[in-house]
C-alpha cells in the first residue's frame, strides 16, 4: 500500500460535542496522528468515502478539512508511517489476558471463564478490522485464542452432570443454580418457570455453597441441567425435558449459546447482550434482574413462537 489519506483538520471550538464526534470517528476508522490536526489513513475506497463524509461534517460545524492523498518519498519514511498503525501491543495485551485465564482452569467455572473468552474474541475481531498491516502478534493471539478455546470446551466435556430418576417429579419443586447470573442462568431459570415449573422456588447459590435438599441443580458443574463441550445448560434442559422441537425455544438457544460459547454469530445476539446488560447494571439484586431477563426471553419468544406456528 504505497499511498496514503491525510485529513488535515480545523476542529470546531465553539462546539465541543462536535468536536468530540469528529475525534472518535477518526479514533473509530483506526486513524493515526501524526500531529494536531492531522491525520492519517491507508488509501482505501472505504476510508475515502468516510473522510470525505467527516470533511463535509467538519466543515458544515464550523470548522475546516481537506482530505489530500500522498505517498512517501522513501521506504523508510513509508515504514515511519505505517508504524503508526502498529496494533501489536494491544495484541500483547489481549494475549496476555486470554493465558491468564488458565490459571482458572479446574478451580473456576468454566462457563465463567468461556465468557472471558468470548470477551476477547470479540476485541480480537475490534483490534483486526482496523489492523491494516498485520504482523505475527495478530498471529499469536488468535492461536492464543484458539487454544483457550479448546481447553475450555474440554472443561466444559468433562463436567459432570447429575442424572433425573425416572419419573422424576418436576412441578413445585426447588431449583438451585450459582451465582452471578448470566445468559445461560438466566435463560434457564425463564424457561423453568414459563414451561417447566410455574411454581419453581429459584435459588442463587455462591461458589461453593451447597444446593438446598432435593432441590434440582441447572448451570453448574455436577447440575441435573449442566453445560456440555456442545451445548449450554439451557439447550441441555431443553434436550431432557422434551423441549427442543419447539422452534421459538430452539432459536433462543443458538442466542444464548452464542452469549456463553461464541461460537456461529446470531444477529439478535448483539441486541440481547445489551438488554441483558442494562439489566445488570438497573438491578439491586438477583430477583430485579431476573425479572427484567423475563420480559427479553418473553418477547423473544413472542417474536420467534407465532413465525414458527404458521411454518
Amino acid at each position: 500500500m504505497d499511498s496514503w489519506l491525510v485529513t488535515i483538520a480545523q476542529l470546531p471550538t465553539e462546539d465541543p460535542a462536535a468536536r468530540m464526534r469528529v475525534l472518535r470517528t477518526l479514533e473509530s476508522l483506526g486513524a493515526g496522528v501524526m500531529r494536531e490536526g492531522a491525520y492519517l489513513l491507508p488509501d482505501t475506497a472505504a476510508n475515502r468515502q468516510a473522510l470525505e463524509k467527516l470533511s463535509d461534517y467538519i466543515v458544515k460545524s464550523a470548522g475546516a478539512a481537506q482530505v489530500l492523498r500522498v505517498s512517501a518519498t522513501t521506504p523508510a519514511q513509508q515504514e515511519t508511517l505505517r508504524r503508526l498503525f502498529d496494533r501489536s501491543a494491544r495484541y500483547e495485551a489481549l494475549i496476555k489476558t486470554v493465558e491468564s485465564l488458565r490459571v482458572g482452569f479446574g478451580h473456576s467455572d468454566p462457563s465463567a471463564i468461556s465468557r472471558v473468552l468470548h470477551k476477547q474474541r470479540r476485541e480480537f475481531e475490534a483490534i483486526a478490522a482496523l489492523d491494516f498491516f498485520p504482523t505475527d502478534a495478530r498471529t499469536r493471539a488468535e492461536q492464543a485464542l484458539h487454544a483457550a478455546d479448546a481447553a475450555v470446551k474440554k472443561l466444559l466435556f468433562a463436567s459432570s452432570q447429575t442424572s433425573l430418576r425416572a419419573g422424576e417429579r418436576l412441578l413445585r419443586r426447588a431449583w438451585a443454580t450459582r451465582n452471578p447470573p448470566w445468559a445461560d442462568r438466566l435463560a434457564c431459570a425463564w424457561l423453568i418457570r414459563r414451561f417447566v415449573d410455574p411454581e419453581a422456588t429459584l435459588t442463587w447459590m455462591e461458589k461453593n455453597e451447597d444446593p438446598p435438599s432435593g432441590a434440582l441443580g441447572f448451570a453448574f458443574d455436577g447440575a441435573h441441567f449442566a453445560a456440555s463441550g456442545a451445548r449450554v445448560a439451557y439447550e441441555e434442559m431443553l434436550v431432557q425435558l422434551g423441549l427442543a422441537k419447539n422452534p421459538a425455544l430452539a432459536k433462543i438457544g443458538t442466542i444464548v449459546h452464542f452469549l456463553e460459547m461464541g461460537g456461529s454469530a446470531v444477529p439478535e445476539a448483539a441486541g440481547v447482550q445489551m438488554l441483558l446488560q442494562g439489566a445488570q447494571r438497573r438491578s439491586t439484586n438477583v430477583p430485579e434482574l431476573l425479572a427484567e431477563a423475563e420480559k427479553t426471553f418473553d418477547l423473544l419468544y413472542e417474536a420467534y413462537y407465532e413465525p414458527a406456528r404458521k411454518q
